[in-house]
Order: C-alpha cells, then sequence, then structure tokens
C-alpha cells in the first residue's frame, strides 16, 4: 500500500511521534493505521517513556557564538553514559540543540521544548528529542540553556575535555583584534579552570557576605586555639579570611592562574588592552548537581551468576 503524507500527518498527530518514525510504523504495517500506533509503542516512543525513569548524568555541553560575536547559546544535554556522549550522533544532535538556542525566543525550558524543531519545523524539540531516544537506545535529556548577548563588543567561547565543561565569557570592547579575542580565551579558560561565582567583589550579595561572615565568626569562636582572643581580633581575623575567599570566588579578583607574577585577572586583562570591559560570563558542566548512577560491575556479574 502506498504510504501517504496525509497518512503520516495524521499518524504523528495521533501519536506525537516524529515524521520518520511514523512513515516507517505506516510502512511496517501496510498502512494500517492501528496497527501502526501499536508499532510505535514496542519500537519508538514507548521505548522513550521507559528510558525516561534512567538517571542521565553524563552528556556534553555546546556553544555557539554567532558570526558577529555578539551573540551566544550554551546548552547541556544530559545521556545515561559517557559511550553515547562520545557518539556522533548525539553530539550533531546537541550542537543543533545550542543552535537552536541561539536564535530562540523562549524565556524557559518549557516553552524552548515547545518550539518547532530547528531542522524539521513538524515536529517539536521534544518529539525530536524523543525519537533520538527511540534512536540511540538509552535516555536523554536536555537540561538547560542560556544565552549572552553583547553588542557593544565581543563574546569568547571555550570548550575543555571534550564538551565536559563550557564557558562564554563576554566584554566590552572597540578592539576585536586576535590580541583580544586571545585574552577573552584565557579568561574562558580560568573560569574553567576556577570556577568563578561572581565577576567582582562589586557583584556579591550583602546576603552572601553577611552568611559567610556569620560562618567564619562561628568557626573562628568554636577554635579553641581562639577561646583567648578578644572579639575585636576575631573580628579582624574573620574580615581577612572573608577578604580572601571574595577573591577565590570573584573572577576579576582571582589570582591569574597563568602569571608569573601573581597578577590577577582584572590586572592580566589591563595589561593586554585598556578597552577591555568583562561584563559577564556563563559556566556550565555537565552533570553538576545531578544524582549520578553507581555502577558495581562486580556485584552485578556475581549477582547474575548467582
Amino acid at each position: 500500500m502506498a504510504i501517504t503524507a496525509a497518512m503520516v500527518k495524521e499518524l504523528r498527530e495521533m501519536t506525537s511521534a516524529g515524521m520518520a518514525d511514523c512513515k516507517k510504523a505506516l510502512s511496517n504495517t501496510d498502512g494500517d493505521m492501528d496497527k501502526a500506533v501499536e508499532w510505535l509503542k514496542e519500537n519508538g516512543l514507548a521505548k522513550a517513556d521507559k528510558k525516561a525513569g534512567r538517571i542521565a548524568a553524563e552528556g556534553i555541553v555546546c556553544v555557539k557564538v554567532s558570526d558577529d560575536g555578539k551573540n551566544a547559546s550554551i546548552v547541556e544535554v544530559n545521556s545515561e553514559t559517557d559511550f553515547v556522549a562520545k557518539n556522533e550522533k548525539f553530539q550533531t544532535f546537541v550542537g543543533s540543540v545550542a543552535a537552536q538556542a541561539l536564535t530562540t525566543g523562549a524565556a524557559d525550558m518549557d516553552s524552548f521544548m515547545k518550539e518547532p524543531w530547528i531542522e524539521d519545523s513538524s515536529v517539536t524539540v521534544e518529539e525530536n528529542l524523543k525519537s533520538m531516544i527511540a534512536t540511540i537506545g538509552e535516555n536523554m535529556n536536555i537540561r538547560r540553556f542560556e544565552k549572552l548577548s553583547e553588542p557593544d563588543g565581543v563574546i569568547v567561547s571555550y570548550i575543555h575535555a571534550g564538551g565536559k565543561i563550557g564557558v562564554l565569557v563576554k566584554a566590552k570592547t572597540s578592539d576585536a583584534s586576535d590580541s583580544v579575542k586571545e585574552c577573552l580565551k584565557n579568561v574562558a579558560m580560568q573560569v574553567a579552570a576556577m570556577s568563578p561565582k561572581y565577576l567582582s567583589t562589586d557583584d556579591v550579595s550583602e546576603d552572601y557576605k553577611k552568611s559567610q561572615r556569620d560562618m567564619l565568626v562561628a568557626q573562628a569562636k568554636n577554635d579553641p586555639k581562639n577561646a583567648s582572643k578578644p572579639d575585636n581580633i576575631i573580628e579582624k581575623m574573620v574580615t581577612g579570611r572573608l577578604n580572601k575567599e571574595l577573591k577565590e570566588v570573584c573572577l576579576l579578583e582571582q589570582t591569574y592562574v597563568k602569571a608569573e607574577n601573581k597578577e590577577n585577572v582584572g590586572q592580566y586583562i589591563k595589561s593586554v588592552s585598556a578597552d577591555i570591559e568583562l561584563t559577564g560570563f556563563i559556566r556550565f558542566e555537565t552533570g553538576e548537581g545531578l544524582e549520578k548512577k553507581n555502577e558495581d560491575f562486580a556485584a552485578e556479574v556475581a549477582a547474575q551468576i548467582g
């Protein structure tokens, strides 16, 4: 029986499966719509639904920067195993997700998943993801995305360890020379290595400073070595420790890791060009905050033998 486009469209509307899956289902069931629905459940979307309960904490981070260097996106897409994360088909898919994120108008993940897929507007991002799950054979998840814009400067990206960490750095500058871009690339590498929380101490909230100060005061007073020290001495100790901690979590105040003279990141940037004002950064690390499956292969084999 000839499979028409109308039949494929009808099956897709009934099942929310991908167009290619619907065409294959109809071909394998001689165009029987009811049997095609069952075929999809058994061989496509049912598999995706079943795999959705598994932990997907591996995967990769991918970035996409516009041709003019003024807009960029960063995404994290998870898989169950590192083996799949290195799969070319998976990596191509994640690249397409990053391209979608660069042009998206969505403000949150729910809206993003409902958008027409960038490479096939007849399906949504979510539908295409389910099709990929069925094809690759393990659970996957588009976990998060963010966008950066710097109309008065440039954005530079850095990917570490094949996608384990991704960074975007933006700066206001009228100089888009190779030396400036190299400088920002070095700063992006700093972000990847040192994982700062803030751009500078000016961006640290008073609530964060207070909570850290209260914690340091409690620690100091509970230390037997400080039992005889008056409160004003403890206060000075705490202030010193807090300032040191802020330097560790604020990018511009961090010691530049490639420096030979202990200069900080802000000083390094100014040594390259006075016409660079760092205005923001984003750092994604694959699987951060996710529960990872603990594989005990010896126990698994022993259980099978027993």
